[in-house]
């Protein structure tokens, strides 16, 4: 069966890193417990690869930015929805401490849903 994944990309204060960090651990759990295969959140180490238009220049970072490249692996699409549906309903991602404290401008962060076409 193929495998779906939700991506995000998001441009960060790298004096955030501590506080998103903290959040993204909340945002394993939940999503784990509700049954994702997988869930990563990775921190920009190398940014300006000679291959491509380097992440730097695409999410026009500023010096005190680094990047974030996260992804979440379900079964298939329809896992993928109810296991969101039960996320967003958890009260504990609603706490209004969690989003009042959000470590990033959400207007500047991307997300897509992808269909697997190669894994290991």
């Amino acid at each position: 069966m193929a495998k779906y994944v939700d991506g995000f990309v998001i441009p960060l204060r790298k004096k955030n890193l501590a506080a998103y960090k903290k959040m993204a651990t909340a945002g394993k759990k939940a999503w784990m417990k509700y049954g994702a295969l997988e869930y990563y959140e990775c921190v920009g180490d190398v940014l300006d690869s000679p291959w491509g238009l380097p992440f730097s220049k695409l999410l026009k970072l500023k010096k005190d930015e680094t990047v974030i490249f996260a992804f979440v692996v379900y079964k298939s699409k329809a896992d993928r929805n109810r296991i969101n549906k039960l996320v967003q309903a958890d009260p504990a991602m609603n706490d209004p401490k969690l989003i009042a404290k959000m470590p990033f401008d959400m207007k500047t962060m991307t997300t897509g849903m992808f269909k697997v076409i190669v894994s290991t």
